[in-house]
This record gives C-alpha cells, structure tokens and sequence, in this order.
C-alpha cells in the first residue's frame, strides 16, 4: 500500500464516494436544523418535555414499524435510488413543516404526522447507505470511509443545530425551507453516485425467512449482537438530547441560540474522534474500548445532568460525543464491513431500528421520565443506569469484551 493510501484522506480520491458524502452531510445538515425548530417550536406551542419526548417517538415508530421491509428493499433494489427517492420524500415533508409553520396553526398533531413521514423515509434510507457504502470504496480504505463518513455526518451535526438556532430567529419557516433545499440537492447527489450493482435476475421472495434473515445473521453473532445492544441502552438510557430545550430554557437560560450550542457539542466531540480514528484506526482492544467508552458517556452524562455552568454542560456533551463516535465506530464496521454483502441490507435495517431506539425512542423515554421525577432527576439517572449497562455487557458478552482487532470481509 502506498504512502498516499494510507493517508486518511485517500478515500476522498474516490468520486462516488464525495457524491455519498456530500449527500450525507447536506441531510445531516437538513435533519439536525430541522430537529433544533421542531424541539424549540413544540416546545415553544406546548412548554411540556412529554410533547418533546412524543416527537421522538413519532419518528422512531415507522423505522420499527417497516424494518423488515426496509431491510428487504435495500437488498433487492439499487440502494442509490432507493437512498434518492428517501431523501426526496424527506424534501416534501420539510415543505410540508414549512407550510404549517407559514399557516399559523396551532394543533400539534400536523407536526407529529410530517414527523412520522420523515422517520419513514429515513427507514428506507439509512440500511439502503448503510448497505450501500461497502460498495463505493476498496477493503483496505473502508475503516477511513467508515470515520469520514460519521466524521461528515456529524460535521453537519455541529454546523446544522447552531445554524437552526441562528435561523430559527428569522421563524421557523425559514429552517423548514432551508432543510427541504437540502435534503432536495441530497436526492440528486445521490442519485449521481455512479456505481451500479449487478443486474438482479431473481429477486429473493417476500418469505417471513427472508424478511427476518437479518435478525437471525445477529442473533447467531454474538460480538455483533453485544455492540448493537450495548450501543442501544447506552444512548436510549444515558441521551439527554430531547431535555436540552429545556435546560437551555429553565436550567442554563440561554436560549434558541444556547440550544443550538448546546445540541452542537455532542457532534463536535464525535467529529474530533472520528478524525482521529480515520488517521489513527483502532488497531487493538476494540471490545474492551467500546465498553470503556459507554462507561465514559454515563459518567459525563452524569456530570451534564447536575451541571448549571454553560460552559461545563457543553464540554460534558463533548465528551458524550466523543464516546460515542467510538461505539459508533466499533459497531458499523462490524455491521458494514463484516457482513456479506448479499445481507448488508437486512442487518442494517435492524441496525437501525437499534439507532432509532437509541435515539429518537431515547428521546421519548427522557421526556417521560421527566414529566414524571424532572430533568435533572432524569439525566442523571440515565447516566447511571448507563454506566451499569457497561459494567453488565462486559459480562453478558465476554466475546465482545474480549474482540482485539476489527475485521472486514469482501
């Protein structure tokens, strides 16, 4: 291997992969300024954290609700187009925020419906890209397109709350149409990509064997499974992002703009360890770093949750970032890279529904608990019982705790 192919950045010499990255920054972009408006604007209609946490049901459901569906699409048909079309529709919706923004209504329900059409199409989309990104660049250079690729993603995690904060001064409308644009220019980008799979003479038939091939692929893996559950009750029980709203607005009181800071540092962490890992890949101990880092994410989130200093809350969420951006790590190049390619598609729909439980049902689960003990109460004990889970899945999963080094398959 060359000294140029080793640089972490010989993958952007890839141009389908630029197409795929520009496409996934400009929806990372339109998905976090579009979550700053939603959270603020319900909030702001509403004053209640169990509506925020609802929002986050809204748009974890239809990622449950169609995964064996999904899963099936992204093996069967050509994933670009199928990650196309999910971001047109994500474009759509977006409009449909803005015209209601524009109207003036003041039900709810209309959000939480448009919600549910943008967690669909990101059903479709995320196991589709996920399945897809394998393809686009060569065995050697995937752990750096596995970390530029999250790197992307939260770069646009950074820039999209902090710039939907900024905007959301202008009205909440003027995000709605700056996400719809994006997520519009991300259908084309995608659309672009220049790979083509095989032509598929014969499809696999629409069988419950079929649907639920990617659930039995995990349950008979015992490192994939211990990663993905660990990564799931790390953030559903330890993620304090549907709260921030309200700490920006009755703990810390700074504001749509404090918000914006506040929902920027978790990414800006992450985006500052996954440079790191596209030039430094973790070579060993990966297991064993995995449960450290979770460990790591509870312990801040603790801290975050007694915190009424500004400055200390947002270097608390960088480091949940950063520990983060290392389970993310571990676990996609176990689901991307060490899964045939033929079932890419159904392992990352269940992968997923894992990510949406971990967040957008995260959310609710935060918002729940704390209409019922408070915010600070919650996070808190979220961090805890995230800490615990860490210490258990180092138990539970011995082959997990154990796994050295991080393989990729053909």
């Amino acid at each position: 291997m060359s000294e140029k192919d080793r640089s972490g950045w010989a993958v952007f010499g890839i141009g389908d992969f630029r197409l795929f990255g520009s496409a996934r920054f400009l929806t990372g972009l339109a998905y976090q300024m579009q979550a700053v408006a939603i959270g603020w604007f319900v909030y702001d209609l509403t004053h209640s954290a169990l509506a925020l946490g609802l929002v986050g049901l809204a748009g974890f459901l239809p990622a449950v609700l169609c995964a064996l569906i999904t899963g099936h699409v992204a093996d069967a048909y050509d994933r670009r187009l199928v990650g196309a079309a999910a971001f047109g529709l994500q474009s759509l919706a977006s409009f449909g925020l803005l015209a209601y923004a524009l109207a003036g209504f003041q039900a709810i329900w209309p959000i939480y419906a448009l919600v549910i059409v943008v967690g669909t199409a990101r059903a479709f989309a995320n196991p589709a890209l996920q399945a897809l990104l394998p393809t686009l660049v060569p065995g050697p250079q995937f752990g750096s397109a596995i970390a530029w690729n999250a790197s992307l993603w939260q770069s646009a995690s950074v820039m999209g709350p902090a710039l939907g904060g900024l905007l959301y001064a202008l009205g909440p409308s003027v995000v709605f149409g700056g996400a719809a644009a994006s997520f519009a220019l991300a259908s084309v980008l995608t659309g672009l990509i220049r790979f083509r799979p095989a032509a598929v003479t014969e499809r696999p038939p629409i069988t419950w064997a079929a649907l639920s091939a990617g659930i039995a692929y995990i349950r008979s893996q015992p490192v994939v499974l211990g990663a993905i559950s660990l990564d799931l009750f790390t953030v559903l029980l330890g993620g304090a992002t549907a709260l921030l709203p309200i700490y920006a607005g009755e703990v810390l009181h700074v504001g749509p703009l404090g918000l914006g800071a506040l929902r920027s540092m978790p990414a800006f962490g992450a985006v500052a360890m996954a440079v790191m890992l596209a030039y430094r890949p973790l070579r060993r101990h990966a297991g064993i770093r995995m449960l450290r880092a979770c460990a790591l994410f509870g312990a801040a989130t603790v801290v975050f949750g007694l915190s009424t200093s500004l400055a200390l809350s947002m270097a608390c969420l960088f480091v949940t970032g950063a520990a983060d951006m290392i389970s993310v790590y571990v676990r996609q190049t176990f689901v991307q890279g060490e899964t045939p390619d033929a079932m890419r598609g159904r392992v990352s729909a269940v992968n997923t529904v894992f990510i949406g439980a971990s967040n957008e049902l995260g959310e609710f689960e935060s918002g729940v608990l704390a209409a019922a003990i408070g915010a600070v109460p919650a996070v808190v004990a979220g961090g805890a019982a995230t800490i615990a889970v860490a210490l258990l899945w180092g138990r539970f999963f011995p082959a997990l705790r154990a796994r050295d080094r991080l393989l990729v398959k053909g």
